[in-house]
């Protein structure tokens, strides 16, 4: 990557590396593969865990093999989103979309282990 292209990535976003989620919740996120165009992780939360607060620089098609009801709070501890709202979870594996994240943390509040297969998609440059 040319210096002028990863500075200005680099610029585009604000938070910190040291809040990636592999670096600020490693309990949580396990690198699983990466290359210059995409890095995969594994996630898992088990009932009653509470995740660090962390960051997800890039876009990503997030599997969802299993899940559980929980609350996502920004880096001040304020609620930003409560699963519940949307009613129970879904018991059947699913795909979704998912931008890149701000700092935020993530608590568990139901009965099963969340279990992810996250697909971050990195900038072609």
């Amino acid at each position: 990557m040319g210096d002028s292209k990863k500075n200005a990535e680099q610029q585009d976003w604000p938070w910190p590396d040291s809040l990636d989620a592999v670096i600020a919740a490693p309990k949580h996120h396990k690198l699983v593969f990466e290359n210059e165009r995409v890095r995969v992780l594994e996630v898992r939360i088990p009932p009653g865990d509470f995740v660090p607060v962390h960051t997800h620089r890039w876009p990503s098609a997030i599997y969802v093999a299993r899940q559980s009801d929980f609350l996502r709070r920004d880096s001040d501890g304020s609620l930003m989103f409560d699963s519940r709202t949307l009613g129970p979870p879904p018991t059947e594996p699913m795909a979704q979309w998912s931008p890149p994240l701000p700092p935020h943390s993530i608590e568990n509040i139901g009965t099963v282990e969340i279990l992810l297969i996250t697909t971050e998609l990195k900038p072609i440059i």
